[in-house]
């Protein structure tokens, strides 16, 4: 039997039908490198990330895994389908797999649910014996994973940093979150000296920085306080994301900062109150976001965030008003979705309830078109606000005060020049039509 695998991260189509490519691809996922070093020694792995290489439907891998991101669903069908035909077996997962199984089942001839630690070396032990099960699924207890094979990336055209896990799993609730409906509030670390392990091996390789990868890695303070003491000890520069609730502490903060972290993303959902309320998401309060970034960037951290449109809260002013809110803040990096009735979510089993379902075709969910019918608005007023905050938000002007016009550019010119580059770059993607959200 041949012993190749071949795996794959699918790149989304755009509005037009065409695949969306890269030149670079800055936020390389983990899945692939972590499978790889969950195979066995005596399988071959190949690694394609299309958006910035071609699938090599030519392969000689009799075994093709697919790992599935919402907004490349459509494309993840196309290739499951087109290695069938051609013979090969084909294996699905990623969240988009474990949140809709049964759909997945229909394009696959086995489907990876949840975390693949525990299944991956069942699932190829089968493989080889040609016993192979329609699905596999084991729950985790606790996190442990081998050193990622890094090294399958390095003549990839991708950016100046590497992916390193500390936690998966996220404590909070949020109804409209995969990571919730995947977890229910269960998260899982992993051992201080297994994260310092992956770093290490990022640095060997000649990165100088790294992003952790943590839905919310500082809601256990102790664990923060050591994890940061081994990073500073390595003297590399890091990214991660958290919640907005990290500006109330301010010692940990400090130490944050004095590790080595410059940037932290938050998912700040909204700046309306009961739209925040509506998504579960009560703990945040938004009249507090001006000066809770304040006190982090007074550490000398930079901020990028995420919010949604389309929630109940919202109107046409609220949403106009976010983009006031993000050059105000000073925002380096803003990132917007449109609320999304995900299946498998919370979120979309209550508008399915309330007959709140806008476009009942899931495959065509991509988060830059109203699926549902918001409170306040058509769906197809949702998707022109959206839009237009994309274009305001992005704008010359708005760039530059974000980035150049401000404090932190006559601190930290070259990470604000950094930024200036990433807006103009998301600028162009955002006048294609194509939200910038996977590079």
């Amino acid at each position: 039997m041949n012993k190749k695998i071949l795996l794959i991260q699918p790149t989304p189509y755009d509005q037009h039908g065409v695949l969306v490519k890269k030149s670079r691809l800055f936020f390389v996922g983990l899945a692939l490198p972590l499978l790889a070093a969950l195979t066995p020694e005596e399988y071959e792995v190949e690694l394609c990330y299309e958006t910035i290489e071609d699938v090599p439907f030519d392969t000689d891998a009799d075994l093709i895994g697919i790992s599935s991101m919402g907004h490349a669903v459509h494309r993840t069908i196309d290739i499951a389908n087109k290695f069938r035909e051609m013979g090969k077996t084909v294996v699905l997962g990623g969240y988009m797999v474990s949140l809709m199984p049964k759909e997945a089942e229909k394009y696959a001839d086995c489907v990876m649910i949840g975390d693949a630690e525990e299944t991956w070396a069942e699932m190829l032990r089968d493989y080889s014996n040609g016993e192979l099960k329609k699905v596999y699924q084991k729950k985790l207890t606790k996190l442990e994973t081998p050193l990622p094979k890094y090294e399958l990336l390095l003549n990839k055209k991708i950016g100046n940093f590497l992916p390193v896990q500390a936690g998966r799993g996220c404590p909070k609730t949020c109804s409209f979150c995969s990571v919730y409906c995947l977890y229910r509030g269960q998260y899982l670390k992993r051992s201080i000296p297994d994260v310092i392990r992956d770093i290490k091996r990022v640095k060997e390789l000649g990165f100088k920085q790294f992003l952790l990868l943590d839905d919310n890695i500082f809601s256990d303070r102790n664990y923060a306080i050591e994890l940061c003491a081994e990073i500073k000890k390595l003297k590399m520069k890091w990214m991660t994301q958290c919640s907005i609730d990290i500006a109330k502490d301010e010692e940990l903060l400090d130490i944050i900062a004095k590790s080595g972290c410059y940037v932290l993303s938050f998912g700040l959902e909204s700046i309306t109150r009961e739209s925040l309320v509506s998504m579960n998401k009560a703990w945040a309060h938004p009249e507090n976001y001006s000066e809770q970034i304040r006190i982090i960037r007074k550490h000398g951290i930079d901020i990028s965030t995420e919010m949604v449109v389309g929630a109940d809260g919202d109107t046409l002013e609220s949403i106009r008003a976010t983009a006031d809110f993000i050059a105000k803040n000073h925002i380096a990096v803003p990132r917007f979705y449109i609320l999304t009735p995900i299946p498998g979510t919370k979120f979309f089993d209550e508008m399915e309830e309330q007959n709140r379902i806008y476009n009942a075709d899931i495959y065509s969910y991509n988060s830059c078109e109203a699926v549902h019918y918001p409170k306040n608005m058509t769906p197809e007023e949702l998707t022109k606000a959206y839009w237009d905050l994309y274009n305001d938000v992005y704008s010359i002007g708005s760039i530059l005060k974000r980035t150049i016009f401000t404090d932190a550019f006559v601190k930290r010119p070259v990470n604000s020049l950094f930024y200036f580059g990433v807006n103009l770059f998301y600028r162009s993607q955002i006048k294609k039509g194509i939200v910038p959200n996977i590079v």
